[in-house]
């Protein structure tokens, strides 16, 4: 039974969840990187392992929101993003072993050997590709795909978004704070005084502040965004913190009714516009401090941004003498097995170019 669900027995028969990923994530000790930045006590929580076949902190997500759909019968899934985004390659992958069709459609992204990897991989699970070069055609695309699917199938696909708030998708990660609880009081690491994780849509940053406090833990989540963000951010993330807390309280009255504190977090961008030239280079050598030292492998867009304002933070001193904790989102399952005989020929034209082709 999962953490959740021990602490909360009534959730059991009243949240949709199916079990899809590999947990618990190991923790342990970055002991080399923590001696090149001057920090003893520096850990990992491995949720890059989070899946047999694809990794990263989408597999969390899934097991609730692929839940549901089986609960409510869906037979096909709808998204919309860049070409070999990690929303579509996770979803199609899990949503496959469950049954369900994956309706793929995709805009242009920058070229690189992660997007074609990912996107053989999206096209090996049974996803249906569909490349518009513009996001207005791909709206409209949208649009009639819906129809003719409901026409050919009887219902329309259920539309997933790859960002933005998800209830479903943070419990995934109130989960996941209370499987951390348990894995300290095993002794497999003290409790962090923070943790260290990329923001995209926020579900992983709030399923994770609503968790901690649930499971009675004093850590403070630093959350690093890709991008600059908005005035209303901290809003948006007070409100989507509180919609999640009655939701589960709803749900179980035992459940604590919790309200968001500016305590719970630090909401960053990690830095801003007129320093990216410079972050980008901080970014590349933490990456790199990683993999030297580590043997572990991060993105450029979040893990990797995430990680130098760690390292940042703690060469100004701000992490002297306390418990830090790297939640690496990143997938680093290698299914170079699974793409080995995928012909790209086979895809719809438009994403030939991604591999040399015309």
């Amino acid at each position: 039974m999962i953490p959740l669900f021990k602490n909360y027995p009534r959730l059991a028969d009243r949240l949709p969840y199916v079990s899809l990923g590999e947990f618990p994530t190991p923790v342990h000790k970055l002991e080399r990187l923590g001696r090149e930045i001057g920090l003893n006590r520096l850990y990992i929580k491995c949720d890059d392992l989070s899946g047999k076949i694809y990794g990263g902190n989408k597999v969390r997500k899934l097991e609730f929101i692929l839940g549901q759909a089986l609960r409510d019968d869906v037979k096909e899934l709808l998204i919309l993003g860049l070409i070999g985004n990690r929303q579509a390659v996770a979803t199609t992958v899990y949503s496959h072993q469950l049954g369900m069709k994956c309706v793929c459609m995709m805009i242009p992204a920058p070229v690189d050997r992660q997007v074609r990897r990912n996107l053989l991989l999206t096209h090996s699970c049974g996803a249906e590709l569909h490349y518009q070069p513009k996001i207005s055609l791909l709206v409209l695309d949208a649009i009639y795909q819906l129809l003719r699917h409901k026409l050919q199938w009887g219902s329309f696909p259920r539309f997933l978004s790859g960002k933005g708030f998800s209830i479903l998708g943070a419990i995934g990660y109130v989960n996941a704070a209370l499987e951390l609880k348990e894995q300290i009081i095993a002794g497999e690491i003290p409790e962090p005084d923070f943790i260290y994780v990329a923001r995209g849509g926020s579900s992983t940053a709030v399923g994770l502040m609503l968790g901690l406090r649930a499971a009675k833990l004093k850590t403070r989540v630093i959350s690093l965004g890709a991008y600059p963000q908005n005035r209303t951010l901290a809003d948006k993330i007070a409100g989507f913190y509180g919609k999640a807390a009655y939701y589960l309280n709803l749900l179980d009255s035992s459940f604590p009714r919790l309200e968001y504190s500016e305590d719970d977090a630090d909401i960053r961008d990690g830095f801003s516009r007129r320093r990216d030239d410079w972050f980008k280079e901080e970014c590349k050598e933490a990456i790199e401090l990683m993999k030297e030292s580590e043997g572990i492998e991060l993105d450029t867009i979040y893990t990797g941004r995430t990680l130098a304002c760690l390292i940042d933070d703690a060469r100004k001193g701000r992490l002297k003498n306390k418990v830090i904790l790297f939640w690496n989102t990143f997938n680093s399952r290698d299914f170079s097995d699974v793409i080995a005989s995928v012909d790209y020929h086979n895809m719809p034209r438009g994403f030939h170019r991604y591999f040399g082709g015309g």
